[in-house]
């Protein structure tokens, strides 16, 4: 069998001028399904608890943030490591197609998943066919 080389993939920072908010910000990976009634969005934010996570929904922007504290790391001397502690931020934006009101939002061992109901329109139904 070929040996293989593993790559590390970088944690992506935040490009945008993010002034009201101190720190650096990184980017979480995500991943979004789509279902008949609905999309799940799925974002990596490890270290992350319930109680430091925000999701907004303004004007059909939908926002994730997640804070970080250090203070874990703190008088530590790591040998190797690849894990950068920090925050996190990402947004989207919703099209009218997503059900706002109903958007349901939990986080679980570092991986915060979104749930957005389509709305009745866009749903897709089985339209009956009939002989003529």
């Amino acid at each position: 069998m070929p040996e293989q080389e593993i790559v590390t993939k970088e944690k992506q920072q935040v490009q945008s001028a993010e002034t009201t908010r101190p720190g650096r910000y990184y980017v979480p990976d995500i991943d979004i399904c789509e279902y008949p009634d609905k999309l799940m969005l799925w974002a990596d934010m490890p270290g992350v608890s319930e109680k430091s996570v925000e999701v907004m929904l303004r004007d059909n922007n939908l926002t994730l943030i997640g804070t970080l504290s250090a203070a874990v790391y703190n008088n530590l001397s790591p040998i190797y490591t690849e894990y950068n502690v920090g925050n996190y931020f990402r947004q989207f934006t919703l099209n009218e197609d997503i059900d706002g009101s109903r958007i349901q939002a939990r986080i679980r061992n570092g991986v915060l998943e979104v749930e957005l109901p389509k709305r009745e329109h866009a749903k897709p139904r089985r339209i009956e066919v009939r002989a003529a």
